[in-house]
């Protein structure tokens, strides 16, 4: 069965009536995302404004705004935290080439393309231009900002969950806030997340980290340039068989690890098998691969036959259908 995602580039500097249309044409969608196990089971506005302002105060500002925009609703300002959201699972593979003249960040996301956004934004909302794949109509899956920092997630591949935020709001965080891997590393320290991911984060002057963060354990952040769908070690196998988190890994670090492999080389092997995923009918397909050039400033969205390149300086407002189904994928 195909599925279609209309991928599209927003440029609104400060909240505004872009944003508020996006959250209108969503807001159904992730309403019922929301309370699917009951309301009950998220926390109460207060709890949701109290862990924000404890621990991403800097995001208050903005977090209002958005609230207002949204109609000031309670269920919408819950859901906006991103506190305690439901638990969803992704697929996603990323890696860091650092090279002396050249440094990138690429991911394949990968989850089922119906309840994806689609929305690449561009904002300004707190003194730093961001570019980034939209989640949850404000946080981030991966991006970049105007001084070169770029972020990336992917699900660490544990079924634990806990008091914290999702991660893509974590990723906004830092790339509103932060300008270096070491300031971002100190976030991903401090911050309480609600499920297990991976985040690997690469800046300007060519250092990168990827952060094992879950909601039982210390955030484990080293010098690694790879992350898949695992931590430490394989905990839920099932997951691990179905998505080939183990066969990523060994195929990034193979390409990372070689001197020879040259940008290109590591960006393409994103659109072949084991890093591009055909299997939409279980929700581990691939989505879009996304790849971060942090001394430029540059970001490039790519499917098979379509690619959308932006930065700052160049950021046109379009669309694209991209087109899923069995026999692969089509952009038109």
């Amino acid at each position: 069965m195909e599925k279609t995602l209309i991928f599209r580039t927003v440029r609104e500097e400060s909240p505004g009536a872009k944003w508020q249309s996006l959250f209108d044409y969503h807001w159904p969608a992730y309403e019922q995302w929301y309370l699917a196990e009951g309301e009950r089971e998220r926390p109460a506005y207060l709890a949701c404004y109290n862990a924000l302002r404890q621990h991403m105060p800097e995001l208050l500002d903005t977090y209002r705004t958005l609230c207002d925009l949204a109609g000031g609703g309670d269920l919408a300002a819950r859901l906006l935290s991103l506190y305690r959201p439901p638990p969803y699972i992704t697929g996603c593979s990323q890696a860091v080439l650092a090279r002396s003249d050249t440094t990138v960040l690429a991911r394949n996301y990968d989850y089922p393309p119906e309840l994806c956004e689609g929305t690449i934004l561009y904002t300004n909302w707190n003194g730093r231009g961001v570019i980034a794949m939209s989640d949850c109509l404000w946080g981030v899956l991966d991006g970049i900002n105007d001084r070169g920092l770029s972020v990336s997630l992917a699900f660490g591949g544990r079924k634990v969950v806990g008091e914290g935020f999702g991660a893509p709001i974590i990723l906004r965080y830092i790339l509103e806030f932060c300008d270096t891997v070491p300031e971002a590393a100190a976030v991903l320290a401090r911050v309480p997340t609600h499920m297990a991911y991976n985040i690997t984060v690469a800046d300007a002057a060519g250092r990168y980290v990827t952060a094992m963060i879950a909601p039982d354990q210390r955030a484990s952040i080293r010098r690694v340039p790879v992350a898949t769908n695992h931590q430490k070690k394989i905990e839920w196998y099932a997951h691990a068989l179905a998505s080939e988190t183990l066969i990523r890994e060994r195929q990034l670090s193979i390409l990372v690890d070689d001197e020879a492999t040259t940008e290109e080389r590591l960006v393409s092997a994103f659109f072949s098998p084991p890093l591009f995923r055909h299997d939409y009918r279980r929700g581990l397909g691939t989505v879009y691969t996304a790849v971060y050039r942090p001394r430029d400033g540059h970001a490039q969205y790519h499917w098979p036959g379509m690619w959308l390149k932006l930065s700052f300086d160049h950021f046109p407002e379009q669309q694209l259908t991209v087109r899923y189904g069995a026999r692969g994928l089509n952009a038109g």
